[in-house]
């Protein structure tokens, strides 16, 4: 339907990186609903000629730069700017229904289904269950609703300090009032939470619609060496199953690069990939960790996922437990 749409909000480049990435998805997995990206006012022309190509609409959001009840909010709480930002997606009222997706969610199949929920419909934030994660959700637009949503940041702030804390706190029966809006785990497949219950992915993992890379390190942020297919170099936070982190720089790299390169013609930038051959060569052996020094790197979210705690090695333990 043309009155519905898929929406995300990118601040800067790299975020824009994370957006282009979604947008072929949505748009290799064949999506009828239109595609709109709402981003910051200081990206590059770059990133927003190729968003064009991606995306049916480019918005530019300011709350900075506007004299609307967003500002005056601004002013009281200037701590919740990227807030008062993604708040902006209810501002879009030529649509009727619309899915909002972070920039750093990855779609594996078609979704489109996710327009037969009504406001609020998410899914269950895996840190706490009975709060959903704002990474993807399904809203109407409203500029009543906005208004509200920007006077309750005014009043009440954000118990995270962010846009989860809001809208948990705005849409506060959405654990216990209707079960039909929440959605299935699998459409916000968060990265961080498939080595917390190892045996639940293992079951349902292969039905993931939606994978989104939680945590500080997005996978913009690593460096892949297209020679191997592989992400280069150390994995500091690998905070997500290495197979979802792959398909996300297999389409960067294939997709967003090319058109990328164009825009940017003989000038120099950085994609993020390289060709290593030492990347294709057997690692240096590790010094072995005692059990206590891996324990505590488990316990600093340092576990080497990409060698003796990849989820492969802990799904044999598991596997060898169980029996």
């Amino acid at each position: 339907m043309a009155d519905q749409a898929f929406v995300t909000l990118a601040t800067n480049d790299g975020y824009a990186r994370g957006a282009m990435v979604l947008g072929k998805s949505l748009r290799d997995h064949n999506t009828s609903k239109k595609l709109v990206v709402l981003i910051g006012p200081q990206m590059s022309e770059t990133c927003q000629s190729v968003l064009k190509r991606i995306f049916d609409e480019v918005k530019v959001v300011d709350v900075l730069d506007s004299g609307d009840a967003a500002h005056l909010g601004m002013m009281k709480r200037p701590d919740l700017g990227v807030t008062f930002t993604k708040l902006h997606c209810w501002t879009l009222t030529q649509f009727s229904k619309c899915v909002f997706m972070d920039a750093d969610t990855l779609v594996l199949s078609n979704v489109d289904e996710l327009f037969d929920r009504e406001e609020l419909s998410a899914a269950p934030d895996p840190g706490w269950p009975d709060c959903f994660n704002s990474g993807v959700f399904v809203f109407r637009p409203s500029l009543e609703t906005h208004g509200k949503l920007l006077q309750y940041c005014t009043e009440h702030g954000s118990f995270d300090g962010g846009d989860q804390g809001v809208l948990n706190g705005f849409f506060s029966d959405w654990a216990t009032a209707d079960i039909s809006k929440h959605l299935p785990f699998i459409y916000n497949l968060s990265s961080v939470a498939i080595y917390t219950y190892l045996p639940a992915f293992k079951q349902f993992g292969g039905n993931a619609k939606v994978v989104h890379f939680l945590g500080k390190t997005k996978p913009w942020s690593y460096t892949y060496d297209t020679k191997s297919k592989r992400i280069a170099g150390e994995v500091p936070e690998a905070a997500t199953h290495p197979t979802f982190l792959l398909d996300w720089w297999a389409l960067y790299s294939s997709a967003v690069v090319p058109m990328l390169q164009e825009q940017y013609g003989d000038q120099p930038f950085q994609s993020g990939c390289v060709e290593e051959a030492s990347c294709s060569s057997p690692a240096e052996p590790e010094t072995q960790m005692s059990s206590e020094q891996r324990k505590q790197k488990w316990e600093q979210g340092q576990a080497d996922y990409m060698g003796t705690d990849s989820f492969d090695n802990i799904k044999k333990k598991l596997d060898t437990f169980l029996k």
